[in-house]
């Protein structure tokens, strides 16, 4: 998925425990944890804005957009490697 969850980065740098947060912003830790791992489909704006808060960050803090490659970049890709063996 090409967007990526830097949440735990960010509990490292203000020295913030999932638990403690997790409280603060009136989510389970279970659902922290999966927040904190990536392994999300979505999350409600609410939560967004209530992390931000409790870390004092803003959302581009802990989002991060990393598209993955076109079919045409690893075809690209393909002839590069193609051409250097040839040569």
């Amino acid at each position: 998925m090409p967007i990526i969850l830097r949440l735990d980065v960010m509990l490292a740098r203000r020295k913030v425990r999932s638990n403690v947060l997790a409280r603060a912003i009136g989510i389970t830790e279970a659902n922290l944890s999966l927040l904190k791992s990536g392994k999300v489909k979505g999350m409600k704006f609410d939560t967004l804005e209530a992390i931000c808060a409790y870390l004092d960050c803003q959302p581009g803090d802990i989002l991060e957009y990393a598209p993955e490659e076109t079919p045409q970049e690893r075809a690209g890709d393909r002839d590069t490697d193609e051409l250097k063996r040839a040569g």
